[in-house]
């Protein structure tokens, strides 16, 4: 089944204790299409300066990423500068030029309105709801938002969890979102308001499914080698939801399959900066780290 995506596409500047680039491929729905294309068909919805490179392009169709609903129009693309130190658990901003991302007003082309599955990735939430609305009855919405506009436009993030298929938040926005501080609280209060599934990443510590089945809980991969945090969430969701999209089920069992395999992608996106670790990995070594994951975190049941 394909998959809809609608979030930023950018040019990032990025500092790690691992060095410096500059202006490379970024941007929430780059970042979750490249991850989401190892598992299915991808139609980005998105918008671009007539500045944006032509080879950025080419690498994302060579993915299996259809760019029809790519807008380019005059003026420059969204940019994004940021620094990471220690640990590189935290960004610092240094800097957003939202450019033509501004006035971004996203469409989605003919032929992709009966898209089954739809990912809103964490733009402003009243352009999630725009999307919706243009959407045929999709089978599967796999929604994200950020503390901006958990801030700023509360009620607008509801409506969009209330027609969410799962939520995708991290630990802190599931507590600013329901004033719960414990998490277990907070995901429950999250699907009260609607959606079948909610997921809670917590970046280096893995991930957290709820549902009304129960709880599931996924570590986070040891990875020795971390040199560019950037958009590992927007990887996790791509995981996710593009492992959910080629089995064509949310049943319980492949909701905590897809959330092992979106710290997979996660875990992969930090080996090297932007998306080109995940632009070169392939379907071997994503399921050889999904058999990791399975190796840490078995062990036996006592009698």
């Amino acid at each position: 089944m394909s998959i809809l995506v609608v979030g930023s596409v950018g040019l990032d500047t990025i500092e790690t204790p691992s060095g410096k680039v500059d202006e490379i491929l970024g941007g929430s729905a780059v970042h979750f299409s490249v991850s989401a294309s190892h598992f299915s068909h991808i139609g980005l919805l998105g918008v671009v300066g007539d500045d944006f490179p032509e080879e950025h392009k080419f690498s994302l169709s060579e993915r299996n990423i259809n760019l029809d609903g790519l807008e380019v129009v005059p003026g420059k693309t969204f940019r994004w500068s940021g620094r990471y130190e220690g640990d590189c658990n935290a960004a610092l901003t240094l800097k957003t030029e939202l450019n033509v991302f501004a006035d971004f007003r996203p469409k989605i082309p003919g032929s992709w309105q009966d898209t089954g599955v739809v990912f809103l990735a964490n733009i402003d939430p009243e352009l999630q709801l725009h999307v919706l609305d243009q959407a045929s009855s999709p089978s599967l919405v796999v929604s994200d938002t950020m503390n901006f506009w958990i801030a700023g436009k509360l009620e607008m993030v509801k409506k969009v969890i209330a027609r969410s298929t799962v939520f995708l938040v991290n630990d802190q926005e599931a507590r600013d979102i329901t004033g719960c501080w414990n998490l277990a609280r907070a995901s429950r209060a999250l699907l009260n308001m609607g959606p079948a599934a909610v997921v809670v990443k917590k970046g280096e510590h893995g991930a957290m499914l709820a549902t009304k089945n129960g709880f599931f809980s996924v570590s986070g991969f040891p990875c020795e080698v971390i040199n560019d945090p950037t958009g590992a969430g927007d990887s996790f969701a791509g995981g996710f939801v593009g492992y959910l999209s080629s089995c064509g089920s949310i049943d319980y069992r492949h909701l905590k399959k897809a959330s092992v395999y979106g710290c997979v992608m996660g875990s992969l996106n930090v080996e090297a900066f932007g998306p080109s670790r995940l632009m070169n990995a392939n379907r071997q070594e994503l399921d050889e780290r999904y058999r990791d994951f399975f190796r840490l975190t078995s062990f036996e049941e006592q009698p």
